[in-house]
């Protein structure tokens, strides 16, 4: 009988051993940009700060967030559709990429302007905000004003930020099957009050056949999706169009 003595691989981090070489692209031909990017790229917090001091020395503000900070998140984003980041690089970029738009916005004295509003949430009595920490990072990278709600949201709350809010698009994430019935509560809610959102909903325990049953709902099956939904819906889309779309 053959002993195993080798644990090495089966207590692994696989997704700390990945062989990162080669496979981030550059996203600027500006050796400046270039290296704000690159600490986006590795989640260099710390780093980035002077970097992005450095830059605004001769950049403007916009330039390094567009071409540098954003620039460098769309590659994570790349990296984790690809299977080469996980959930830990895309929170440790998106810290790196805010940290780097805070400075940018002291230089300017203002927020940077943002493309529109989305909501998100997860799911009442569901505190499993993973795909809505992903999904938030993913919409900041790409332009967006995220209205972070947190996990275990009740429906009200969620109503009530839309009322006020007024966002182009909605999301929500549940793990389990016990808290996915908060979506079309929140969706009969948004109806009543003449509020036809596109509301994303996704997770674990969340399929399509369950979220077309109800109206305004469009199933998210991939957190990669939000940037693009959210673009059709500031579009204008409606949800019906944008089920169509998504959900084919």
């Amino acid at each position: 009988m053959k002993v195993l003595n080798d644990f090495s691989n089966i207590f692994k981090r696989y997704d700390l051993h990945v062989e990162k070489s080669g496979t981030a692209k550059a996203v600027s031909k500006d050796p400046i940009l270039q290296d704000i990017a690159k600490f986006v790229v590795e989640g260099e917090e710390e780093g980035i700060v002077p970097a992005v001091q450095k830059a605004l020395e001769t950049k403007s503000p916009i330039d390094v967030i567009n071409d540098a900070l954003i620039a460098g998140m769309n590659e994570v984003s790349r990296l984790w559709e690809e299977g080469v980041y996980f959930l830990p690089q895309v929170i440790l970029s998106s810290d790196a990429m805010n940290a780097g738009i805070a400075e940018c916005e002291k230089k300017m004295g203002k927020s940077m302007d943002r493309k529109g509003k989305v909501v998100t949430h997860t799911a009442e009595g569901d505190i499993h905000d993973i795909g809505q920490v992903i999904v938030n990072a993913l919409l900041n990278a790409n332009g967006f004003q995220v209205i972070d709600l947190g996990a275990d949201v009740p429906v009200d709350k969620v109503v009530a930020a839309c009322k006020e809010h007024q966002p182009s698009m909605v999301t929500g994430t549940a793990l389990m099957t016990t808290t996915m019935s908060a979506f079309p509560k929140i969706a009969h809610q948004l109806k009543k009050a003449g509020l036809d959102i596109p509301f994303i909903c996704g997770g674990g325990a969340v399929c399509e056949e369950y979220v077309t049953e109800y109206e305004l709902g469009i199933w998210g099956k991939e957190a990669s999706q939000a940037p693009g939904m959210a673009e059709d819906a500031l579009a204008g889309e409606t949800w019906q169009s944008m089920r169509s779309k998504w959900n084919g």
